[in-house]
């Protein structure tokens, strides 16, 4: 086993997990106020879509995310179903943000309804924990209308547990001197990066709750865990320094549909594919990162999924180049039933301007550098008239 340090709590950081509370849902309550106090459901259409949010209300009756739309209708029948509005989420959420920088530079989003935000050093300023968090949640309300539920404690995986401890609208604080037997009792299910295998080794070995670990050596949990035998360990110890990190390179951007049918065409899969590219090459340009790996993923109506993908020699950030690259994935596939779902993805991301080796014996290719010249003139029509202004003949009955 690795070297580890003999770590105990880092007792001086005081960091924060910040989790709004039916984020979609209360957000078209605060737009709608008449829906407020009513089961929503944010998903979908009603054949083929899922539950992306539900309101503490709809919950009552069974809903919750990742529910086939359907089986929420099932259960929730009185529900209002509305559709997502991703643009208006996204809006709300850059004002939570904002209103989190105000108590420290050190704010790290998970996505669009949760984020980290490291306290240490500001007791001058905003007062103890308890005092910070409540200031938090009430420039948060007044700003947006929301309420969230916040975790105060020494390190990133205590904090995001107890944030979901008193939800809606809750605090919970772990200071230093109840860690210990806060991780002592903590249910191995419960901890973040624990999967389903994982779990079901470990509670064939006995333990139960992270403070089992302890019973066992360090040298036979990482025999038995590799490297995550090292980070289980330390958290069994209190010991988490994940640092607060304001800014994280996204690794891949990527798009994909699920369809109203089933389907086996492949003119369809590759009309669906064609959007994907422009999308994806789109935000690409717009995070000023090119990525030289494009992976097509397809999901079948027995909910089996599958990837194939490709590194390319050099990186793009081009529709036609991710499109072209996506068809030869999809021609070397043998599709053997009706497919439920496609999107297409780039990864080993870099920035636009990052070196690049180049090839001394390959020509320029000007067929490349006149499609970046009509894609960013396309950025400029949809950051003016929206996406939809302008698009592919073969898009318009897609």
């Amino acid at each position: 086993m690795p070297k580890r340090e003999n770590f105990l709590f880092a007792s001086n950081r005081v960091i924060a997990h910040i989790d709004m509370d039916a984020f979609f849902a209360s957000v078209e309550a605060a737009d709608n106020p008449g829906l407020s106090g009513k089961p929503l459901i944010v998903g979908g259409g009603l054949k083929r879509g899922v539950v992306s949010a539900a309101s503490y209300e709809a919950r009552s009756f069974g809903v919750h995310s990742a529910q086939p739309i359907f089986e929420a209708k099932r259960k929730c029948p009185q529900g209002i179903f509305l559709p997502v509005r991703m643009k208006r989420y996204k809006e709300v959420s850059h004002e939570i943000m904002k209103v989190l920088k105000e108590f420290s530079p050190l704010v790290e989003p998970v996505s669009v309804d949760e984020a980290y935000l490291d306290l240490t050093g500001t007791e001058l300023i905003f007062g103890k924990a308890e005092q910070a968090a409540l200031k938090i949640k009430q420039n948060i309300r007044e700003k947006t209308s929301l309420t969230c539920s916040l975790g105060i404690s020494t390190g990133k995986f205590i904090a995001k547990i107890a944030s979901d401890l008193k939800k809606p609208d809750g605090l919970t604080i772990i200071p230093p001197e109840k860690v210990r037997n806060f991780i002592s009792a903590l249910p191995v299910g419960k901890v973040p990066g624990i999967g389903k295998k994982t779990e079901e080794k470990l509670l064939k070995m006995g333990v139960r709750f992270l403070g089992d670990v302890k019973r066992y050596s360090p040298e036979d949990i990482y025999s038995r865990f590799k490297k995550f035998g090292i980070r289980l360990v330390e958290l069994a110890d209190g010991v988490d320094r994940s640092p607060v990190i304001s800014y994280s390179p996204p690794k891949s951007v990527s798009s994909e549909d699920t369809f109203p049918e089933d389907t086996f065409d492949p003119k369809i899969l590759k009309k669906y594919l064609l959007d994907q590219a422009g999308i994806v090459a789109r935000s690409l340009r717009k995070k000023g990162f090119k990525g030289r790996t494009i992976t097509l993923k397809l999901k079948y109506s027995n909910f089996r999924q599958v990837t194939r993908s490709v590194t390319l020699e050099h990186s793009t950030k081009l529709a036609e180049v991710i499109y072209k690259e996506a068809l030869r994935l999809l021609d070397s596939y043998n599709l053997h039933s009706n497919v439920r779902l496609v999107g297409v993805s780039v990864s080993n991301l870099e920035l636009v301007d990052a070196p690049q080796q180049l090839d001394l014996f390959k020509k320029s290719d000007e067929y490349e550098k006149k499609w970046e010249k009509a894609e960013e003139a396309l950025d400029r029509i949809a950051e003016r008239f929206g996406t939809e202004t302008v698009k592919r003949g073969t898009l318009l009955d897609k």
